[in-house]
């Protein structure tokens, strides 16, 4: 049987917004637990350099994601990573979070649970996930110290990936199927790298290889030439998708996934706050989730002070 335990705030998601919000709710004294059922620190945990982040010039995501769980937690912030939750019931008072472990009754729950890498839309990419296809350069780089390697993605994600792996690759090619929307200063030191290929309108049809990844096939958008490109690895980072399953019987979700919030971060249960990229919203910075994380913290404090008088 299950232990059942109350918390004042559970935070689902341990990335920027929900550890920013379990440091505030900490400072207020709120007994407050996250839970995290993948990496702690979500996507910006494998970022290399992080050159936006006002206060450093520059970061290493482990680091920067490191620092806040030590400060949340210095605070009395609980972080579970290991407890996968298996269901929510937030319409009730207070809300129930169920995991593999324990059922939790939370009367203030904070979403944070960010976003995942979406999958090479491939037949064959099971069968090389992990022999060859991979989505955590952190990771798995190192594997390929010598290699060729293949970046899939054009965003910023997969030029700073990119970037990154040609400490390791005897070579790399850069494949998008449209233009860069990275930003400018990353593209030009991707650009100046001898190792590295640039193939732009460029498709990938098809993985081939025996028992591990041998090649790839892609397509030349513009000539509409079909080629074999030989590599050891690729690295896939071609956009996210939001992290709502849990809720969507329980919330509204706008077109894209995403859980519809207002700028105060409240959603149509009272309660009930989204912070982060799993709210619809028009920006999505690492400085918009702490602000998001911030916020929804204070104003959750402010709901408990109204539930307990």
């Amino acid at each position: 049987m299950k232990e059942h335990v109350h918390k004042d705030v559970v935070i689902i998601g341990a990335g920027m917004a929900g550890l920013t919000a379990a440091l505030y709710c900490g400072r207020m004294n709120l007994d407050t637990l996250v839970l995290e059922n993948a990496i702690i620190g979500g996507q910006i945990a494998n970022a290399v350099a992080i050159e936006n982040y006002p206060g450093f010039v520059s970061v290493n995501g482990r680091d920067l994601i490191a620092t806040l769980q030590t400060q949340a937690e210095n605070f009395g912030a609980v972080v579970d990573e290991f407890d996968e939750i298996e269901r929510v019931t937030l319409k009730s008072t207070p809300k129930i979070i169920e995991t593999q472990e324990k059922i939790y009754a939370a009367d203030v729950v904070i979403i944070a649970s960010g976003m995942n890498r979406r999958k090479l839309p491939l037949p064959e990419e099971k069968k090389f996930a992990g022999r060859g296809v991979h989505y955590c350069e952190l990771c798995d780089g190192h594997a390929y110290d010598g290699k060729i390697i293949a970046v899939i993605g054009g965003g910023n994600a997969a030029v700073d990936a990119a970037n990154f792996l040609t400490k390791y690759a005897k070579h790399l090619y850069l494949i998008h199927r449209s233009e860069f929307r990275a930003d400018e200063i990353s593209q030009q030191r991707l650009r100046a790298n001898d190792k590295v290929t640039i193939m732009l309108q460029t498709e990938i049809k098809a993985l081939r290889g025996d028992k591990r990844l041998e090649s790839i096939e892609i397509l030349d958008k513009i000539s509409g030439v079909t080629k074999t490109l030989a590599v050891d690895g690729i690295f896939v980072n071609i956009g996210v998708e939001p992290n709502t399953q849990l809720f969507k019987d329980e919330l509204t979700l706008s077109a894209s996934g995403r859980i519809v919030a207002g700028e105060d971060c409240r959603t149509e249960i009272a309660g009930v706050f989204a912070a982060g990229d799993v709210r619809e919203k028009e920006i999505r910075q690492l400085t918009t989730a702490a602000s998001d994380g911030t916020t929804a913290a204070l104003l959750a404090e402010k709901y408990l002070s109204k539930l307990n008088q």
